[in-house]
C-alpha cells in the first residue's frame, strides 16, 4: 500500500506501464499535469502557495468521485519529497494505522524524511479510528490528508476536523475532460499515443459529456474505446460502450441530497424548467421514482398547502400511478406534478403552524379538555354536565356559534394559522377574519 522504505522507487518500465490502467498512467507529477480545480491552485491561491513553499498542513479534500483527490495527495506527496502512505478507510483498520505511523516514525528517524498519510474514503471510519490519528498529526509524526465524498461536518469528528483545512473539489467542467482525453490519446509514453488512435472533436465531446464530470470514468471510457477501435473511436464506438451507462447519483451521499434539495427549491420558487430538470436528473440517475413520488407529497404539504390542495391531491395520484403502473406511464405522473405544484400559489402557513403547535405542545402542562367539549357517553359525565353548554354550530345562524371557543382556558387566545394572500389561502384569510369579526361582536363569548 506504499513506497519500500528503504529504497529509492525505480522507474516504470513500459511493460509495467502497459498493464495498468490508463487512469493510474496518467497521474499528474506536477501542477502543470494536473488538470481543474483552479479556484484552489491557480497562481495566488493559498494552496498553490502553500505547496511552493513546501508547507503541506493536514487537510481534507471534499468532492465526488473522480476528480483527482488521491493524484492530489501523491503529487503533493512527490513536490516535497515526502514518504506516502496510504490507506483505504473501506479496508484498513486500527492495526493498519498503527503500522502506518510506526513506519513514518521509522522514516522520520531514519531518513528525516516527513510522511503524507493519506486515507481515502476517510468517513468510512468510525470515532475511534479517526481519533487514532490525532496524537500523530498534533506531533507532526504524519501530515495528515483524507479524502471523502461526504461532508465533513457531519461524517468526521471534531476533534480531528479542526486539525485540518477542509478543501472542496468540483467535478470537472467537459473542457477539463476534453482536455484530458486529448493528453491521453497524444501522450506516447503513458497514453495511448503509441497506438495512434483518432477521435474526433465531437466524438472526444460525446466521451466528456457521458463522463459528467468524473476523470476516472472518462479515462476508462476512452481506454475501452480504444480497445474497440481498429485506429478511430467512432460515434457506433460511443454508442456501444455506453449503450448500458447509468450516470452517476450516488444514492446515499451529498450529490443525492444537493439534488432533492434543487427540486424541492425550484418547486418552492415557482420555477417549472428548473423543477422539471432536477426531478428528470434524479431519474435518469437512478434515484427511485417512489421516492422522489413521497417527496413531491412533502413539496406540497409543506409549500403551497391550502393556497390549493389540489396539489397534495393531484401528488398522491402521480405516487399512486407510479405505483400501480410503474415507468415510464408512473414518471411521467411524478412529472405532471412537479409541475403543477412549481406552478401553483405558495404557502407555508400549514407548515408552520403544524411546527409551531407541535413545539409548544412539547413546553407547556397537558391542559384539560373544556367541559362544554368533552363527550357524555354515560349518565355519571352528564350529571357532571359533560358537554352541557356546548353550541351545536349547525343550529346557530350562518352555521357558526359566534362567541364561542374551542381552546383550553389556559390558551385561548392562541392563533397559530396566518394564511397568505395567495391562492384559496387568499379567501381563507378574508373567511377566517370575518369570523373572528363575529366573535368580537357576540353577547355569548366564552372565558369572558
Amino acid at each position: 500500500m506504499h513506497d519500500d522504505l528503504f529504497s529509492e522507487p525505480e522507474a516504470l518500465s513500459q511493460t509495467d506501464l502497459a498493464h495498468m490502467p490508463l487512469a493510474a498512467r496518467l497521474r499528474p507529477k506536477n501542477l502543470d499535469q494536473y488538470i481543474g480545480q483552479q479556484h484552489l491552485l491557480a497562481e495566488g491561491k493559498p494552496l498553490r502557495e502553500s505547496i511552493e513553499k513546501g508547507q503541506i498542513h493536514s487537510m481534507i479534500f471534499w468532492g465526488p468521485p473522480g476528480v483527482g483527490k488521491t493524484s492530489l495527495a501523491k503529487m503533493l506527496a512527490q513536490l516535497i519529497e515526502a514518504e506516502f502512505i496510504s490507506l483505504s478507510a473501506v479496508l484498513a483498520g486500527v492495526k493498519d494505522i498503527r503500522q502506518a505511523v510506526a513506519q513514518a516514525q521509522l522514516t522520520q528517524k531514519t531518513f528525516g524524511k516527513r510522511t503524507i498519510l493519506f486515507v481515502d474514503e476517510v468517513h468510512r471510519f468510525n470515532k475511534s479510528q479517526q481519533d487514532a490519528f490525532l496524537p500523530y498529526v498534533e506531533n507532526g509524526t504524519v501530515t495528515f490528508i483524507g479524502a471523502t465524498t461526504e461532508n465533513p461536518s457531519f461524517e468526521l469528528n471534531n476533534a480531528l476536523l479542526s486539525r485540518c483545512r477542509v478543501y472542496v473539489l468540483r467535478s470537472l467542467g467537459n473542457d477539463d475532460i476534453e482536455c484530458l482525453l486529448k493528453t491521453a490519446l497524444a501522450d506516447k509514453e503513458r497514453g495511448l499515443g503509441d497506438r495512434q488512435i483518432e477521435c474526433s472533436p465531437e466524438n472526444l465531446s460525446l466521451l466528456a459529456q457521458a463522463a459528467n464530470g468524473d476523470a476516472r470514468r472518462a479515462l476508462n471510457l476512452i481506454e475501452i474505446a480504444s480497445d474497440l477501435a481498429d485506429n478511430e473511436i467512432t460515434q457506433d464506438i460511443i454508442a456501444e460502450i455506453l449503450g448500458g451507462d447509468v450516470r452517476r447519483f450516488d444514492k446515499g451521499g451529498d450529490i443525492f441530497y444537493e439534488q432533492i434539495s434543487a427540486l424541492h427549491k425550484s418547486v418552492r420558487g415557482s420555477s417549472p424548467d428548473a423543477a422539471l430538470y432536477w426531478c428528470m436528473r434524479m431519474l435518469d440517475g437512478g434515484c427511485d421514482p417512489l421516492y422522489v413520488a413521497r417527496r413531491v407529497v412533502r413539496m406540497a404539504v409543506e409549500d403551497i398547502g391550502n393556497a390549493d390542495p389540489r396539489a397534495l391531491s393531484i401528488s398522491l395520484a402521480a405516487w399512486d400511478t407510479q405505483e400501480r403502473l410503474g415507468s415510464p406511464e408512473g414518471e411521467l405522473a411524478i412529472a405532471q406534478a412537479v409541475i403543477y405544484l412549481a406552478s401553483a400559489p405558495k404557502s407555508n402557513a400549514v407548515y408552520n403552524a403544524f411546527n409551531t403547535v407541535k413545539a409548544e405542545i412539547a413546553q407547556m402542562p397537558d391542559y384539560d379538555v373544556p367541559v362544554h367539549l368533552r363527550n357524555a357517553p354515560t349518565q355519571l359525565m352528564k350529571n357532571l354536565d359533560y358537554g352541557a353548554e356546548y353550541r351545536y354550530a349547525h343550529n346557530e345562524d350562518g352555521a357558526y356559534a359566534a362567541g364561542e371557543n374551542y381552546f383550553p382556558q389556559e390558551i385561548a387566545d392562541k392563533a397559530y394559522y396566518f394564511p397568505v394572500e395567495r391562492g384559496l389561502e387568499q379567501k381563507i384569510k378574508e373567511k377566517l377574519a370575518y369570523l373572528k369579526q363575529l366573535d368580537e361582536a357576540s353577547d355569548t363569548k366564552r372565558y369572558k
